[in-house]
């Protein structure tokens, strides 16, 4: 698609009209990938999928010039900013339990313990990636790519530069550190 490819090359320029108009055009595949996003965290995160599209535009036009290459690349950095604002909100959330804000009370003590569960679960898949980024960044982009944004192994592998078959192999690598990661090994 050239208007694609033109908004792309205004994207990098830095040219915030370029970028207002590839949001636009991609609008519906950022829904997609923060609804998938948010499937698994809205508990947690009590955000709703237009917010998380809208703040990930936000991140975008901050960023000012955007190093993105083609549509795939555009909705991984995408993907990123989404699973960076999850976190952000849960860490904030955190916060305000340790006494950062109004103490929220319930009358049922199951629900009470898991929701702090669930939410130090985000934070340490969090950490966990950014000690596996320390080990090779490759493997959290696929991880980003493959779970946060839900793209497929050919589309990994094509917003990577990569082999469908190295794609396999380094999510399955990724799978088995960021377990032993999140087990404290």
């Amino acid at each position: 698609m050239p208007e694609l490819a033109l908004l792309l090359e205004g994207a990098r320029q830095g040219d915030r009209e370029a970028v207002d108009q590839l949001f636009e055009l991609l609008y519906a595949e950022f829904r997609q990938i923060a609804h998938a996003r948010l499937r698994k965290t809205a508990p947690l995160t009590l955000v709703e999928t237009t917010v998380l599209v809208n703040e990930s535009y936000l991140r975008l036009v901050r960023t000012g010039k955007l190093a993105v290459g083609d549509r795939v690349h555009f909705l991984a950095y995408a993907a990123r900013a989404m699973r960076s604002i999850i976190v952000d909100l849960v860490r904030e959330r955190m916060a305000q339990r340790r006494g950062g804000g109004p103490v929220e009370v319930t009358l049922n003590t199951e629900v009470a313990g898991a929701v702090p569960a669930a939410e130090a679960e985000i934070l340490a898949v969090s950490d966990a990636l950014e000690a596996l980024a320390k080990v090779d960044p490759r493997l959290v982009q696929v991880v980003e790519l493959r779970y946060f944004a839900g793209f497929t192994e050919v589309e990994t592998a094509a917003a990577l530069g990569l082999s469908e078959r190295t794609v396999r192999r380094l999510w399955e690598k990724a799978r088995v550190l960021l377990s032993a990661l999140l087990r404290g090994g």
